[in-house]
């Protein structure tokens, strides 16, 4: 299904999730320590093909397989090739990109890089949403007219969205990557803060950047997450 895209300086290419999918969906219960804070920072950002065509959900993707120790960048020609094939260039939603990612990832090189299986995130619940991140980053599909507002063109991380009004409106695929204070999260990121140091607040991945989010914010704007668990696995092409 293509989805028309909406005219800004960005673009996104998300759709809502099926009300049977959100409602069917194993929810992520924490059986893990949380660290205090927390941030996945891969070495290398990209567009990954969301700055021409709404494959935003596609790139999330990519951009997960770039977290962890032993993360992969994924060319933007990968992912292209990728959301071409599967017909999810120009809109999809989040759980039809999931799905295959599990029987079918990014080739490239020797390897595939799939999804593990994938459980859904009560993004209002706190201390679920930080257990969540530290396993894993988080893919989320939000409301993107007030972030946009907060990206700087051209995209640089460190930036900040604060003040958010409840917006429902889905259309945008994005990644929570961290957590802690803002003063923390800006620290990593290279951003400078003028607020309250200890705001709690989120990272949050989305057109070749990495910025900070406030916790009313992402709860204003977030209509679903999911935590796939494992992040990545790895198979040798041609493998069966």
């Amino acid at each position: 299904m293509t989805l028309p895209l909406t005219p800004s300086r960005f673009k996104r290419g998300a759709l809502p999730s099926p009300r049977h999918r959100l409602a069917a969906a194993c929810p992520h219960v924490a059986t893990t320590p949380t660290p205090p804070q927390w941030l996945w920072k891969p070495t290398q950002l990209s567009f990954w093909g969301n700055a021409v065509d709404g494959d935003c959900v596609t790139a999330e993707e990519a951009f997960a397989k770039g977290c962890g120790p032993a993360g992969v960048f994924i060319t933007d020609a990968t992912v292209q090739a990728w959301a071409t094939k599967n017909n999810v260039l120009n809109g999809a939603d989040l759980t039809q990109v999931l799905d295959l990612m599990q029987s079918g990832g990014f080739p490239q090189g020797a390897s595939v890089y799939d999804d593990g299986p994938f459980v859904s995130v009560d993004w209002t619940n706190a201390a679920l949403l930080q257990n969540a991140i530290a396993q894993g980053p988080v893919k989320i599909g939000i409301a993107a007219d007030q972030l946009e507002n907060a990206v700087p063109d051209p995209p640089a991380d460190g930036w900040f969205a604060t003040g958010f009004a409840q917006d429902s409106n889905e259309d945008h695929c994005v990644s929570l990557c961290g957590y802690g204070s803002i003063a923390w999260l800006a620290a990593q990121l290279g951003g400078t803060f003028s607020g309250p140091e200890d705001t709690p607040a989120y990272a949050l991945f989305t057109w070749d950047s990495i910025g900070i989010i406030d916790v009313p914010s992402l709860v204003a704007i977030c209509s679903e997450a999911w935590l796939r668990k494992p992040t990545t696995v790895i198979a040798a092409q041609g493998a069966l």
